[in-house]
């Protein structure tokens, strides 16, 4: 029945995704976002007026980064036949293995664009990336908009949810405990995307200045890749090195400037991810490495990209839950990092940093 259970609940998570996607993202934000609302409301704001404030602001924020990565990505998307043809330029001397599969693309391309008689034409559909985008454009903007407003109605309605857990938990220490775990993960979850976001904005300004000095075109603009992709461990650095050296491939005609500036980048994210993140994020926010991994794996798998940036702000959240539930005290001190478990204290909560 547990193997059941477990089946469909994924299958849910899955066949659920665009009604689920936006509502988690939405209670996450608004666990982040609680905080800053409390601040407000102790000091006379009206709880709607900071509510309207964090989304509009978040609304503007996500305008601004799309119109930074707009005409950069639009370009290259533009582009995409000629950096094609370039990269094949660029690895003729090292791609002997290889040129079998390019004579065969290149006899598939005659095939698919000849009219002369007697050869059927053959038709490839869905591979216009930016035909993909757009079609896709209308359901991304459709979630947006639902998490932005969810997020506006959790935040206005002030502490209304804490006060329905405590009217249903039976006695006062129960009370007390679920108070305690839900103010616990708003305070590590904003303490966990303050402290990531201002760590990615110095890696996105050291990137981008190690860019310009190679003279990499908009070297803002890997530092801005920089900043939002390394919110997905492991996958995010990844793929940022991917796109600097493909970049720098078709950029430079010397053909070792890709594997050097990949290897810059990837040294600038695993410098901040081996030793920076480590230093100044708090023992009792650091997770067990390969959880994370498998997490981010999973989730990507599940809800694609907004998985991966999900993935562990929900093992923080998850971890803090265990750390007030009797009997999941262990599991939470599994998906701890070594070293980082909890010591019990009398009369404080095991949670307590």
């Amino acid at each position: 029945m547990n193997g059941l259970f477990i089946l469909a609940f994924i299958f849910t998570l899955s066949y659920a995704r665009t009604f689920l996607v936006p509502v988690v993202l939405g209670l996450l934000l608004a666990l982040v976002f609680g905080p800053i609302r409390r601040f407000f409301d102790r000091r006379g704001v009206p709880e709607g007026l900071t509510a309207l404030a964090i989304v509009l602001s978040l609304l503007f924020g996500l305008i601004a980064l799309t119109g930074a990565l707009a005409m950069p990505v639009a370009g290259w998307i533009e582009r995409a036949p000629q950096i094609t043809a370039d990269v094949r330029t660029q690895l003729s001397e090292l791609s002997a293995p290889l040129s079998g599969i390019f004579e065969a693309e290149a006899r598939l391309n005659e095939l698919t664009g000849s009219d002369a008689p007697g050869v059927q034409k053959v038709e490839l559909q869905g591979s216009s990336y930016a035909a993909s985008i757009a079609a896709a454009a209308p359901g991304i903007v459709t979630q947006l908009v639902f998490t932005l407003v969810l997020l506006f109605f959790l935040l206005a309605s002030g502490d209304m949810f804490y006060e329905k857990i405590v009217h249903v938990m039976p006695t006062f220490k129960d009370k007390r405990r679920a108070i305690q775990a839900a103010h616990d993960i708003e305070r590590r979850l904003s303490r966990y995307l303050l402290t990531i976001s201002v760590i990615n904005a110095g890696l996105g300004v050291i990137v981008g200045a190690a860019m310009w000095a190679f003279g990499m075109p908009s070297p803002a603009i890997f530092g801005l890749i920089a900043f939002i992709f390394n919110f997905v461990p492991f996958l995010g650095a990844i793929v940022g090195v991917a796109i600097a050296a493909a970049v720098a491939l078709v950029t430079f005609d010397w053909l070792w400037w890709a594997p050097i500036v990949g290897l810059t980048y990837f040294a600038c994210t695993s410098q901040e991810g081996q030793f920076v993140t480590p230093h100044i994020v708090g023992r009792s926010l650091r997770l067990n490495t390969v959880v994370v991994f498998l997490a981010v794996s999973f989730w990507a798998w599940l809800w694609s990209a907004v998985g991966m940036i999900v993935a562990v702000p929900l093992l923080v959240a998850i971890r803090t839950i265990c750390e007030y539930v009797d009997g999941l005290d262990g599991f939470g001190d599994f998906l701890g990092e070594r070293g980082s478990e909890a010591e019990p204290e009398t009369g404080k909560s095991r949670a307590e940093d």
